[in-house]
This record gives C-alpha cells, structure tokens and sequence, in this order.
C-alpha cells in the first residue's frame, strides 16, 4: 500500500449482515456439482455429501450474519492505560473468494488505547467475524483493523497477517511452502516510525 496515501475504509457492502442461507437451498446445487464433475451423488459414499458441504459452508461463512456491536456486547472498559496492547498468535482460516479454497495461518494485532480497552477474547471474535466469508486476504487485513479502529477509537491499530493459500499449494504454481504477509496501519501506527518499529519487535520476540 502506498504509504502517501490514507487507507480507504472497508466498503459497508462488505460488513453488512446477510440473511442466514438455508442449508436445503444449498443441497441440489451441491449434488448437481457433483453430477457435472462426473461423480454419481446417489453412491454410497457421496449420498450425505450435499448436506455436509452445505453445512460445512454455512459454517464457514458464517461472518455474514454477525453484527460486530453484538460479537462486542459491550465488552469495552474505561481505563488509564496508554501502552501498547497486542494479541498476537490468533489462529484464523478463511476461504479465499476467487477458487472458495481455504487459506489459512496467523492474524496479529495490536493497539495502543485512548481512553478504553476490548476484553482480550473480543479480538480473536473479530478476526473470526471477517474470516469466515469469502475473502482475499488484503482485504480482511483492512477489514479487521478499522472496524478495531472504528469501536475502540485508540490511539492507532496495527494488524499483521500471515496465511498460506491452498489456492497456490494444490494448484496454480504448486508452492507449497509459500506464505503470504500483509499488513494495515492506522493512526499512530502509520505515523510514527517508533511505534512501527516496537509493534514488530513485539511480534518477533517469543516466535
């Protein structure tokens, strides 16, 4: 991202809650998939698959109908504190919206407060939140760390990703030990060199 530039904020077409899709509606439009790849969907082996993926996508889109002010339920806390907060390790899968396979990995993040606090648990929840749908991992990366920005309104928010792509692993290229790195920076994050420099040192120890 170009660092002269401000960071555009996530389209509200993104965040917005969806419908819960029907799991029967799913269903036929999995068997016909398997039809027209070749298979016999009424086998024994594929005779639950439809209902399976269509639970197991439900599943994993699942993001599209959470609302972020319930996932916080209110979970932010008054406080004098103004050093750095960070939450580093939160395991996340995702699917990627251009082949619908996975991508996985780690999401880090951090803040430095203004005059409130998240419950540390509400951080991986919103990781959660905008990794369960279809997704490019840019994308997410700028999704987490605004809508951070947004409810907390700190002094700066800084997220950093690492995922591999099963998009690049099982095809494509083939590379199977490629990871992928992106990060967003907000406020004094973006701002201040120093405070860059600490979040990154802080990622690095204990790893």
């Amino acid at each position: 991202m170009n660092p002269r530039n401000s960071p555009k904020r996530p389209s509200t077409d993104d965040a917005q809650v969806r419908p819960q899709a029907d799991i029967a509606d799913i269903e036929p439009t999995v068997r016909q998939l398997l039809k027209q790849l070749g298979e016999n969907p009424d086998r024994n082996g594929l005779r639950e698959t439809p209902r399976r993926v269509a639970k197991a996508l439900t599943y994993l889109t699942q993001g599209y109908h959470q609302d972020i002010d319930t996932l916080l339920n209110d979970a932010l806390f008054p406080i004098q504190y103004d050093e750095m907060v960070i939450v580093k390790d939160i395991d996340f899968y995702s699917l990627c919206e251009h082949h619908l396979l996975p991508f996985f990995g780690k999401c880090h993040v951090g803040y430095i407060p203004r005059k409130q606090v998240v419950g540390l648990s509400k951080v991986p929840r919103i990781v959660d939140m905008f990794s369960r749908r279809l997704q490019v991992q840019e994308r997410l990366t700028v999704q987490i760390a605004h809508t951070i920005q947004e409810k907390l309104n700190p002094h700066g928010v800084g997220v950093v990703m690492e995922a591999r792509h099963l998009c690049m692993s099982m095809r494509g290229v083939e590379k199977q030990n490629t990871v992928a790195v992106t990060s967003e920076r907000l406020g004094v994050f973006r701002k201040q060199q120093q405070t860059r420099d600490e979040f990154l040192r802080l990622l690095r120890n204990q790893r």
